[in-house]
């Protein structure tokens, strides 16, 4: 169970909030911080020239440890994150999304963590969350056990971590201007995280710390293509770059990207062209889950698609 310390003696974490026009569940996340058990905690608000009323919502709380910034100018997401990020002062931080909420022990168990030798990241399980009309859908993001240790493998074979969760250690990040890569606005979170695994453990924690508000443009297999076209490009960049200079990891990356890529043609109804291509699909469990999707009944297909 967590516990509550005295606030001069623990590291301080720094929570960066990136918000444009974000009012509509603002103050529930607001909220769900400040009912954190840790206590040693700065936020970083980084307001993006929201037009709405999230400057009000925000200012409306009375604490010290809540702190503004106004963009110069409207950026892309991960650019305003990069920006918010120079404002912090912890030895640590984490990140918060304006729709999404923390459980009030989270920053408190992740902090346990890094007591052990090696640990630069922290990450736990969370909770989609999804209300489409009437009907709320809440489902554990992970199923199986979350991975720990030195897990570059393991997460370029299946990707867990939810940027909601995670919290690093500040002098692990070798650039504190350009955290973020600004040109997969789809795919940065992956892109960081995967590079930071290469220099660092991971911990984990199985149990769920957060909830993670879906909506209905994230559900939409229109982005599908989208986050294909980025696959590849993050691909022909880590080759390039030679920071996974292992073969069998740029191997896996770039089946990985055939995965997704013939699911795309799948979803484009362009079967035989994907029945061809599972036939010369590397992995054999690969060709099994593609040969499955493919003879799925579409509405099937859809929902799968839509929960990846």
């Amino acid at each position: 169970m967590a516990h509550i310390r005295q606030m001069n003696k623990d590291p301080l974490i720094s929570i960066v909030m990136n918000c444009y026009n974000g009012e509509k569940y603002l103050e529930e996340s607001l909220k769900s911080i400040l009912n954190q058990t840790y206590e040693n905690w700065e936020l970083i608000f980084w307001d993006n020239i929201s037009t709405d009323n999230s400057k009000n919502i925000f200012q409306s709380f009375n604490d010290k440890r809540f702190k503004y910034y106004l963009a110069n100018k409207h950026t892309v997401l991960y650019e305003a994150r990069n920006l918010a990020i120079q404002k912090t002062q912890g030895e640590f931080i984490a990140f918060l999304d304006t729709d999404d909420v923390w459980f009030k022990d989270k920053l408190d168990l992740q902090i346990n963590l890094f007591s052990k030798k090696n640990i630069g990241l922290v990450y736990t399980n969370y909770i989609n969350y999804n209300k489409k009309n009437f009907f709320i859908k809440k489902k554990l993001a992970s199923k199986k056990l979350l991975p720990f240790g030195n897990i570059t493998k393991k997460l370029i074979k299946e990707y867990s971590v939810g940027m909601l969760t995670v919290m690093i250690k500040k002098k692990l990040l070798d650039n504190h201007q350009n955290i973020f890569d600004v040109k997969f606005d789809m795919l940065a979170d992956m892109d960081f995280i995967l590079r930071f695994s290469k220099k660092t453990e991971f911990g984990s924690i199985q149990e769920p710390l957060a909830i993670y508000r879906q909506h209905e443009n994230q559900l939409q297999n229109k982005n599908l293509g989208i986050q294909v076209e980025q696959m590849f490009k993050w691909y022909e960049k880590i080759k390039i770059s030679k920071e996974f200079g292992e073969e069998k990891d740029l191997f896996m990356i770039k089946n990985r990207c055939k995965f997704f890529q013939i699911i795309e043609g799948i979803n484009k109804k362009h079967y035989l062209k994907s029945l061809k291509e599972i036939m010369f699909f590397p992995s054999f469990i690969g060709r099994v889950k593609l040969f499955f999707m493919l003879i799925l009944p579409r509405i099937i297909f859809d929902r799968i698609i839509s929960l990846r």
